[in-house]
């Protein structure tokens, strides 16, 4: 907690996209995503949206001035100066929206046919919660307005803050068809909040070609890299994208429209998962979107269902090198682009809350997520046809939720249990 300020900012999120130019926007999720998965990476099952903790701090970084803009810019991978990041982001969720669109028309011809005919859902929401009466500038008002779609809604932090809490869960639980409860936990906002910044995301994505119940079947999976154990595991043969690099395989999942995917890596090793997850790069990421090959597969794949607890990141983002925005050491935190810094009165974050659901089965994927910012104050030869190439994922691997045109991960995780 700040001590020696009088206004906190609690921040929120949930992932969303925008068209112009997002390579910007993509580049700094996807690092993000990479750091913060060689942090929270533990032993277990992992899941975080890297696009809803940018998009919350993003809206925050627009408010940040002096060195506690530079370390900011720093640890997300953002440049210093101009709107451009910001641009982006819009640019990135714009896009997303579009994609969404495309799928309800595949679906509605689908339906014609008597085939599958849901769509991929994609809900993105911004907000800001501000306290009632505090002088908050107008240019960094209208900026959150005008790139990320952010209204302000005024709440009473300092007559009840665990008032404010519930209000703003509810909101969330609300954006993610109440997927995300309880994000801000008790004592997580007291009378010195000033303000909260969130994002949202909702995303349920249908296969492209839904795997069949029939062929279902437990199948062993080694468990942390372990002794096998049986789990429901899904059968595919298909055209997927597909690369076997060093060390490990890379195939892609495509959901309705295909700029959408699911994205797999999966050691060679029982063992292997450390091992890749120190080659992960934003670098790599961003090449697993243009997997230039299809291949026939027969894929065999866990169903999962993650529902983790909400994520404190404080600490995992001054350990990347994020302190004076965290007031450390006191006094430092300068976000006077969102309102006027006084010496006795000014803001800082006091923590960064998120939190994510995710479920992989035969017809797609659901999942959401939300991140809140506090401050106080290929040609195929026709005969023969190649024999379908086998991939079992049977040991702990590495996934990401990627949108293909850009190549931003909205989702990042690792299976280690799918039980």
């Amino acid at each position: 907690m700040i001590k020696h300020c009088a206004g906190l900012i609690c921040i929120v999120g949930v992932s969303v996209a925008h068209a112009a130019d997002f390579d910007l926007a993509t580049s700094a999720t996807n690092e993000l995503g990479v750091d913060l998965h060689r942090q929270l990476a533990r032993g277990e099952n992992l899941c975080f949206s890297p696009y809803s903790i940018q998009s919350a701090l993003a809206m925050t970084f627009a408010g940040a001035d002096g060195e506690t803009r530079t370390e900011m810019a720093r640890v997300l991978h953002f440049p210093n100066d101009g709107d451009a990041i910001h641009a982006s982001f819009a640019a990135l969720q714009y896009s997303l929206g579009e994609m969404a669109k495309k799928t309800a028309e595949i679906a509605e011809q689908s339906k014609k046919f008597g085939g599958p005919s849901e769509q991929i859902a994609l809900a993105i929401a911004n907000r800001l919660f501000p306290q009632t009466g505090y002088e908050f500038r107008d240019a960094f008002r209208e900026l959150v307005k005008k790139f990320y779609g952010a209204p302000f809604e005024m709440l009473d932090f300092k007559k009840d803050a665990d008032g404010a809490r519930h209000h703003i869960n509810k909101w969330v639980a609300d954006q993610t068809r109440d997927r995300i409860r309880d994000l801000i936990p008790p004592n997580g906002l007291n009378e010195t909040t000033r303000l909260v910044l969130a994002n949202a995301i909702y995303l349920k994505a249908p296969w492209a070609k839904e795997f069949s119940d029939v062929f279902t079947k437990p199948k062993p999976f080694h468990v942390r890299g372990g002794p096998p154990v049986d789990v429901p595991t899904m059968n595919n043969v298909s055209q997927f994208s597909y690369a076997k690099r060093n060390g490990y395989a890379a195939v892609a999942l495509p959901y309705s429209g295909t700029e959408l995917q699911f994205l797999v890596l999966l050691p060679d090793e029982t063992n292997g998962l450390p091992a890749l997850e120190g080659k992960l790069t934003g670098q790599l990421l961003a090449t697993c979107a243009k997997l230039d090959t299809s291949h026939e597969i027969d894929l065999w794949l866990p169903k999962f269902k993650f529902e983790p607890p909400a994520i404190p990141l404080s600490n995992n983002l001054r350990a990347l090198g994020m302190q004076s925005a965290f007031d450390q050491p006191a006094g430092s935190a300068n976000f006077d682009r969102i309102a006027r810094r006084k010496p006795d009165d000014y803001l800082a974050i006091s923590e960064v809350f998120h939190k994510t659901f995710i479920a992989v089965d035969e017809k797609g994927t659901e999942a959401a997520a939300a991140t809140a910012v506090a401050a106080l104050a290929s040609t195929a030869m026709r005969t023969p046809p190649p024999p379908p190439i086998p991939v079992k994922v049977d040991r702990p691997f590495v996934y990401a939720i990627q949108h293909v045109p850009s190549g931003a991960c909205l989702f990042i995780g690792r299976v280690t249990d799918p039980r």
